[in-house]
């Protein structure tokens, strides 16, 4: 999804992206900075009274004195560590907070845009891709807000108080720490490109998966009913081993950047061991050596890992960083992406049924090309007009641009003489009516269901639209009636039941204008004849063009146009 750009300048955009993500959770994140640096500079004061009571006990021991150290400083240890716990304990649940409400935010935002571009965008994406971006990989930006950001502040301001604490008591251990410390970011940024690359690829091949196994798992009474269930199975498993061998490929990263840091982190402090040890041992005098003592070495000695710890949990907590890169780089197309532009307010046609052209409307979609090229349409108020042509042609494209899920790239489509662009969202919605292939019924009562359309419609319009849809008939065979529960996609219903239902809906709004995208698609002779003559009995009060390739829905239009090669054509009857 995310298009080629050079590696530095795709980076830099996402962090960019991501740091404006992360703003509902910039006050827990100063909460994280504040108590991870608290708990750095605790563990100087740690450091320097562990070293003073280790060296006052070894000078006691010497001189035999039992009690060589006052008890304000055990008194002193045991605050420090409290504080440090506490400082953890905050930084632990002011990460989750943090987290939690950029998660949020972000759903919320993915949602409402997904929402507002419509169909047109949402659909060519897959249920599927758009459940992991919304999902899985939203999450994946968790460890980054928690962990990984306030991280990367607290990696400075800890070994820079560390070094401070260092210097004065030995420039020459603080100036080997201070050489070995630019390694660890050095490194880091060498490996993350790679681990940056690493997680986009997991995700997409996650999205993958995702909408192959939703696909699947909706349409699983097909395949079992023609015998691939097997086969499907075996293309399920090969999509997750994809995703598993992703995945690892991200963890070698990780783990290798944690090797290498181990290493590095490693030698520095093994070099200050060394120079410690010996400088009390009084074998070398350079620098600093000669006033080396047991309380000056050991401060050293317990600051020198704890001066990496901070860049060690960077490092650790760089797997989160290179997995929100990553979701970054696929959530990112989805946000700013443009729907159709759309006025607040807009004209409004006249009362009655609507006249629809299309001058020179040329439309490619992504993958597909042109699909529209060029062509011009003109359907009279009131008349009943069949699209017809071959799969792909774009009769559904035709009825996407009338309903303002796509826009076209040149030429425009009017409905009653003002173009479809110009028209505001609310009274588009109001005049234009839509019945899919696979009508979208949802859980409840076959009335809620016709509802959905206007919750408060009076009982005697929706009377009329289940007259006119004839779901009266069926349902008064029903058990319950209109109050027949029914489950989700229309289970329980036929395919023909379902269709009319979903006709009653769309009826239900007084549209001017009515489009039906093959309403008669997998239903036998018998349900098709029962759709037709309940479309049959509309009243010529409303426009309706309806795309199919059935000749008896076809043969029921006052007029056929064949839409093919971008262009539109009068069929002779």
């Amino acid at each position: 999804m995310a298009q080629d750009r050079p590696a530095g300048r795709a980076g830099t955009i996402e962090r960019e992206w991501l740091r404006e993500t992360a703003r509902p959770g910039r006050g827990m994140h100063l909460v994280c900075v504040g108590a991870g640096t608290a708990a750095g500079l605790l563990q100087v004061a740690q450091a320097a009274l562990v070293a003073a009571v280790i060296a006052a006990v070894a000078a006691g021991a010497a001189d035999g004195e039992a009690d060589a150290f006052p008890a304000w400083m055990l008194a002193a240890l045991a605050a420090v560590v409290l504080g440090r716990a506490g400082a953890a304990w905050a930084w632990e649940r002011a990460g989750a907070s943090a987290a939690a409400r950029v998660k949020q935010a972000l759903r919320t935002r993915l949602y409402d845009h997904v929402v507002s571009l419509g169909p047109g965008f949402a659909a060519p994406l897959g249920a599927g891709a758009l459940t992991a971006a919304v999902m899985e990989q939203t999450d994946a930006l968790d460890g980054w807000v928690a962990r990984y950001r306030p991280q990367t502040v607290v990696a400075v301001l800890v070994p820079l108080a560390i070094l401070a604490a260092v210097f004065p008591v030995d420039w020459l251990a603080g100036t080997i720490l201070l050489l070995a410390v630019p390694m660890v970011p050095v490194l880091m940024m060498v490996i993350g490109g790679a681990a940056a690359a690493a997680s986009q690829e997991q995700f997409q091949a996650l999205a993958r998966m995702s909408g192959h196994f939703l696909d699947r798992l909706q349409g699983l009474v097909t395949l079992k009913l023609f015998g691939r269930a097997e086969a499907e199975l075996r293309g399920v498993e090969a999509a997750a081993q994809e995703f598993r061998r992703r995945t690892m490929s991200v963890l070698r990263i990780a783990f290798l950047t944690s090797a290498v840091l181990e290493f590095f982190t490693a030698v520095a402090v093994a070099l200050v061991a060394i120079y410690v040890g010996f400088a009390l041992l009084g074998w070398i005098s350079l620098g600093p050596a000669d006033e080396m003592t047991l309380g000056r070495g050991l401060f050293v000695l317990i600051l020198a890992p704890e001066l990496f710890q901070p860049l060690r949990q960077l490092s650790a907590y760089y797997h989160d960083r290179a997995q929100a890169v990553g979701a970054a780089r696929e959530l990112r197309p989805i946000l700013e992406a443009s729907p159709p532009p759309r006025p607040e307010r807009g004209p409004v046609p006249p009362p009655g049924p609507l006249a629809v052209r299309f001058d020179g409307v040329t439309l490619a979609r992504p993958g597909r090309g042109i699909i529209l090229d060029g062509m011009d349409l003109a359907v009279a108020p009131g008349e009943r007009v069949a699209l017809v042509g071959p799969s792909g042609s774009g009769k559904t494209t035709a009825l996407a641009i009338l309903l303002g899920f796509l826009a076209p790239d040149r030429g425009r489509a009017t409905l009653g003489g003002i173009p479809v662009e110009e028209m505001d969202e609310a009274t588009l919605r109001r005049l234009v009516g839509w019945v899919g292939q696979n009508p979208r019924l949802f859980p409840g009562t076959i009335l809620d269901n016709v509802r959905l359309a206007d919750p408060d419609a009076p009982d005697a319009r929706v009377q009329a639209a289940l007259a006119l849809s004839r779901v009266d008939e069926f349902a008064a065979a029903l058990p319950s009636g209109l109050g027949t529960v029914v489950g989700e996609r229309g289970f329980g219903l036929s395919g023909g039941q379902a269709q009319r239902v979903a006709l009653a809906r769309a009826l239900l709004r007084p549209s001017a204008l009515l489009l039906l995208d093959e309403p008669t698609a997998g239903l036998d002779a018998g349900n098709e004849r029962l759709v037709l003559d309940a479309l049959g009995g509309l009243p010529r009060d409303r426009t309706v063009l309806v795309a199919t390739h059935s000749p008896a829905v076809a043969a029921w239009a006052d007029r056929r146009i064949r839409i093919a090669g971008g262009t539109a054509a009068v069929e002779a009857a």
